[in-house]
């Protein structure tokens, strides 16, 4: 599991104090960021190579507000890893208390956009860390 902190700012709320929906997209997706950087996935370097990850599914629910001054964290746990793509599940928590949740599926893809094979370094990079639940 990954942990990422992010302190919310007047930036990230709505008109009525909390966070803005699509923001949680964004602080997840710096929390995925994040955990591919301390695993040592050089994610320039695989641009280079002509290989990125992009975001093919979200499934998300939006459980209890954040709001100005919070300080949270994403916890992003590896859920299923497949030739081509990662499965990740990721939460943002307050105080030991979810407020938001996601399953996000991630592609490989070539610089074509067509599907391509997740490099097996790369691969066992991720699956270092072992799958959740396990």
């Amino acid at each position: 599991m990954h942990r990422f902190a992010i302190r919310i700012y007047y930036e990230d709320t709505d008109l009525a104090g909390i966070v803005y929906y699509a923001n949680y997209l964004k602080f997840i997706e710096r929390a995925r960021s994040e955990w591919l950087r301390e695993l040592g996935v050089d994610q320039a370097a695989l641009q280079r190579a002509g290989l990125v990850f992009a975001v093919r599914r979200v499934e998300a629910d939006y459980l209890s507000p954040a709001r100005f001054e919070d300080l949270v964290a994403v916890e992003s746990r590896l859920h299923a890893l497949s030739p081509a793509r990662i499965v990740l599940d990721q939460a943002v928590i307050r105080d030991g208390r979810t407020l938001f949740q996601a399953r996000v599926t991630l592609a490989c893809l070539a610089a074509s956009g067509r599907p391509a094979r997740i490099p097996a370094e790369v691969a066992a990079r991720l699956g270092a860390g072992g799958l959740a639940g396990n």
